[in-house]
């Protein structure tokens, strides 16, 4: 029985449909960035900074799969989205020239596929959620379907990024608390202004690419000025944290960690100093770190609380 196993599975393993379905999806999970978290987890910590703060550290277990499976699908999504705006760009560019679609290897039809799948199953997910956040999730899709296509009309893209990567923010906070207020706009121009921050040190590794074929960005934008700027808004950034965390009455534990996430945006300032690409990237690749810190700070605030 053993080696039946074994020769069905040796024949399998060598057919052409097999081989063929096998490839096809390894594209779509390259197309939609399984192997590369990066982009899930920036997406995913503003969501669980959030969810922790409305429900005082005690978040609903149902809420936290909801809004982790919700992320994992809006990012896939999003990319597929990305990917099919930016197809006849890519291919110029270095670090995306081996993306499924800039390779031809997968048809502008099936990035919309993968894209509306995972549409199907983040609505069986939101169908769990207050009505609120229906009309929240459409806006979301705007901003999710229409970022890509900005970076041909202005230099600020990375904002409204903020804006789109923010938007699981206000969205947990309406399935705690069943409202919005102004503590979480607070949160969401935090988002805002640290997707700037990580995106412009993305822009700032492909800026001479970026320029060759036209793509605008903040860092292009700030030109020499870039990393004073964004110093300037890493600073921003931790001040409207604090003021989050003194809304929500958070103790010196929140405290420390914004201490520990300015501590890695010093060292994103390191990586950049020479402006080289890979230390830019690798810059951008550190802000899951600050996030983590951020995140780390709030749930031990809640944790540790007398």
């Amino acid at each position: 029985m053993t080696w039946k196993l074994r020769k069905i599975r040796s024949a399998l393993a060598t057919h052409p449909v097999f081989r063929s379905s096998l490839g096809r999806l390894k594209l779509y999970a390259e197309l939609t960035r399984l192997h590369r978290p990066i982009g899930a987890l920036l997406l995913l910590w503003p969501t669980l900074w959030a969810l922790w703060l409305a429900s005082d550290g005690h978040p609903p277990v149902r809420l936290f799969f909801i809004f982790i499976a919700g992320v994992w699908l809006t990012r896939g999504a999003g990319c597929a989205i990305n990917d099919f705006a930016d197809r006849n760009l890519d291919a110029s560019v270095p670090r995306t020239r081996e993306r499924p679609l800039a390779r031809k290897r997968l048809h502008s039809w099936e990035a919309w596929l993968i894209a509306v799948l995972h549409g199907v199953v983040a609505l069986f997910l939101l169908s769990k959620l207050p009505r609120l956040d229906w009309w929240l999730a459409l806006i979301g899709v705007f901003l999710m379907v229409s970022y890509p296509f900005l970076k041909r009309w202005t230099h600020l893209p990375q904002p409204y990024l903020g804006l789109a990567f923010g938007w699981g923010a206000p969205m947990a906070w309406v399935a705690v608390r069943g409202h919005l207020d102004a503590t979480v706009a607070l949160l969401l121009l935090a988002n805002i202004i640290w997707a700037t921050v990580y995106d412009t040190f993305y822009a700032m590794a492909d800026r001479p690419w970026d320029k060759r074929i036209g793509i605008r960005s903040t860092a292009i934008l700030f030109g020499e000025y870039d990393r004073l700027i964004v110093i300037g808004l890493q600073i921003l950034l931790l001040l409207t944290l604090y003021l989050v965390g003194l809304k929500l009455g958070l103790n010196w534990i929140y405290d420390t960690g914004l201490f520990a996430a300015a501590c890695f945006a010093y060292y994103e300032q390191v990586l950049a100093w020479k402006r080289k690409p890979e230390g830019c990237f690798r810059a951008f690749l550190n802000n899951n770190w600050f996030g983590a810190a951020i995140f780390a700070g709030i749930v031990l605030n809640y944790a540790l609380k007398r």
